[in-house]
């Protein structure tokens, strides 16, 4: 169970990657929007560079948007004071944990076992 101190931590961590997101689609957006296909000057080169720059802020963009649903996700699980309880076994996830990976929803045994049989399938 999580002290009152903890939870206020990790309601501002939450809240504060959350901002951090907003931002960064905010940028992303205005970037896409800044696409002026008729500037003096280009050349191929220049067009082939914009569009892997493209391509590379549409999937950051996209991993982001995830990532808010996750950490809307943890803030709902915070409010409900479930935050600190694995899904697989029910058993307490540590305040470290969870200010490093704020959006986990396993325990530090559950989530190490998983990636062991994950790893495992992969080698089949």
């Amino acid at each position: 169970m999580l002290t009152p101190d903890q939870t206020d931590q990790l309601r501002a961590h939450l809240e504060a990657e959350l901002s951090r997101l907003v931002a960064a689609a905010t940028s992303a957006l205005d970037f896409t929007m800044d696409r002026d296909r008729d500037r003096i000057g280009r050349d191929s080169m220049d067009d082939a560079t914009e569009e892997e720059l493209y391509s590379t802020k549409l999937r950051l963009h996209d991993r982001e948007s995830r990532l808010v649903g996750k950490i809307r996700a943890a803030m709902k699980r915070l409010a409900d004071g479930a935050i600190d309880e694995c899904e697989e076994c029910a058993e307490p996830i540590g305040f470290k944990r969870l200010m490093a990976r704020p959006v986990t929803t396993l325990c530090f045994e559950c989530k190490s076992a998983r990636e062991q049989v994950e790893a495992e399938e992969s080698n089949e």
